[in-house]
């Protein structure tokens, strides 16, 4: 722990504190259970149905591509996890050692404001549910493009009741925020068996009322959902698709800190990641495109979307049951995954200013303004322009970050200096670490012109708007792992040839002062 006091320093807040080893409660099932209540979503759900509906995969290609992709987003995870466990430190105090006092500010408010459309699209997707459980019971109809809030001018492009529906789960979500972080654990411990169970629930009623296994998942009911197969080409789905996959957690392989500074013991969080993720993405994935096919046989259609799904139902108890059921879902995985870094993130831009639950419903507010139901809905914007535009950022970070702690410090950190401005985290004093912000925009640059020509989008035809080089457009497709391999050892070099001057005296004399 620190040896100095330390809580009069500008750069310190009780939230953002090493977390003292008596307060270290969370052993391997929370890590487990942290997991689980986080990867059981409606996201989770319909990957494996937007890769079959978009890429044209097989169901087992699908499956293996998340499953691959969430085993090799552990590695970066566990990693990042060291730190937290070891020191006891936030995502965006460790970012300091790296990045600077000031400039971790940079990298973390990168993650923060991916962190806001999360938050958004999650509780877009609680109210949703909402709003389809009234609508079983009181029988509204689809609203209309002239039944849609307008403001002025521009539409909204959601109801009246779309729109009190979703405010509606946003306060739930920030009720439960200002309750902090330790309702995380507790909510998590509790909803991790029980999600559990109602996937699994889920599935037997698909496969049951399908008709067994044999016509869910065969060839004639698969065709009816999956893209045309004329001239597929694995690979060429592959790979963007695997980056997807990698980046739909890129996330939180940044900051894993924020839960792992909770763990004693670095075992906790090495087997309670790798228990918890891959296999529970795996299975609700699976889950996710058996239902999938099963509406087809039982509806005649393709519902890859579970709150749609309930539509399908009039029975009100059991739409209550299903809305309960996803509620407990959605909530788990937006209080972990979408409020803890950035709160601690807007809390690092001013700690005597902003606290954890102030930096919370900063990011609940930005998390209305960006609209997520109109992200959402698309699901190729979705995959490819939301899930690999933001992996080539926080690829870039991570990148910075591994190189950083395991290659330059050997996992060895100075923990005073971290909150002190003058100490060797303030690089020559101004708080900037040059050689990392400029390992970060090296790892970024490569996968700008492919972003930018997936965002423009195609024309009627299908051609892109914007075209760029065959050889841009192709390291898109692989932009987390591009990110992070540029970014680490650019860093590297950067630092060996630049080496980085101490002020570890100042730092002393500046915490004894305090």
């Amino acid at each position: 722990m620190a040896s100095f006091d330390l809580q009069h320093s500008p750069l310190y807040n009780p939230d953002i504190a090493p977390v003292p080893l008596e307060q270290r409660t969370w052993g391997v099932w929370t890590i487990a259970a942290l997991w689980v209540g986080m990867a059981v979503c409606i996201p989770t759900y319909t990957l494996a149905a937007s890769l079959i509906a978009e890429q044209g995969m097989s169901w087992q290609q699908a499956v293996f591509t998340i499953a691959l992709g969430n085993l090799i987003v552990c590695i970066p995870m566990v990693l990042n996890a060291h730190a937290g466990t070891k020191y006891g430190i936030p995502f965006p105090v460790l970012l300091r050692a790296s990045f600077g006092t000031r400039g971790a500010n940079i990298a973390a408010i990168m993650r923060a404001l991916v962190a806001c459309g999360w938050f958004g699209i999650q509780t877009w997707i609680g109210g949703a549910a909402i709003y389809t459980l009234h609508s079983v019971i009181f029988g509204f109809t689809a609203a209309t493009p002239a039944e849609h809030v307008r403001i002025g001018a521009f539409s909204l492009g959601l109801s009246g009741g779309q729109l009190g529906c979703f405010l509606l789960f946003w306060a739930v979500n920030v009720g439960l925020i200002l309750f902090g972080i330790q309702s995380i654990k507790w909510l998590e411990n509790l909803a991790a068996p029980f999600l559990i169970v109602v996937g699994l629930v889920l599935l037997a009623w698909g496969v049951s009322q399908g008709g067994g296994f044999a016509v869910v998942l065969s060839d004639a009911t698969l065709a009816k959902i999956r893209a045309t197969t004329v001239g597929f080409d694995f690979w060429k789905a592959f790979w963007p698709s695997l980056t997807a996959m990698v980046g739909f957690w890129a996330t939180l392989a940044l900051n894993i800190a924020e839960f792992s500074r909770y763990c004693r013991r670095q075992r906790d969080q090495v087997l309670g990641q790798f228990l918890g993720l891959p296999p529970t993405m795996t299975l609700y994935s699976f889950i996710g495109v058996a239902v999938t096919c099963a509406t087809v046989v039982i509806f005649g259609e393709a519902i890859w979307d579970p709150v749609k799904l309930l539509g399908k139902f009039g029975n009100p108890v059991l739409v209550g049951f299903a809305l309960f059921a996803l509620t407990i879902a959605t909530l788990t995985t937006n209080i972990a995954a979408n409020v803890v870094a950035p709160a601690n993130a807007f809390s690092n831009l001013w700690p005597r200013g902003i606290n954890f639950r102030t930096g919370a419903v900063i990011t609940a507010i930005i998390g209305i303004a960006i609209m997520p139901w109109r992200l959402y809905n698309d699901l190729a914007a979705y995959i490819f322009t939301w899930l690999i535009g933001y992996s080539a950022l926080l690829g870039a970070i991570a990148g910075v970050m591994l190189a950083d702690y395991f290659l330059i410090r050997r996992c060895q950190l100075k923990l005073d200096d971290l909150y002190l401005k003058s100490g060797e985290y303030a690089y020559s004093g101004s708080g900037f670490n040059w050689r990392a912000l400029m390992a970060l925009v090296l790892g970024i640059l490569p996968n700008v012109p492919g972003f930018l020509a997936q965002a423009a989008g195609r024309d009627a035809a299908g051609r892109p708007l914007l075209d760029v080089p065959d050889v841009l457009d192709t390291l898109y497709t692989y932009a987390w792992f591009v990110g992070l391999a540029i970014a680490g050892v650019a860093h590297v070099i950067l630092t060996t040839a630049f080496p980085v001057r101490s002020l570890r005296g100042l730092a002393v004399a500046e915490a004894r002062t305090q």
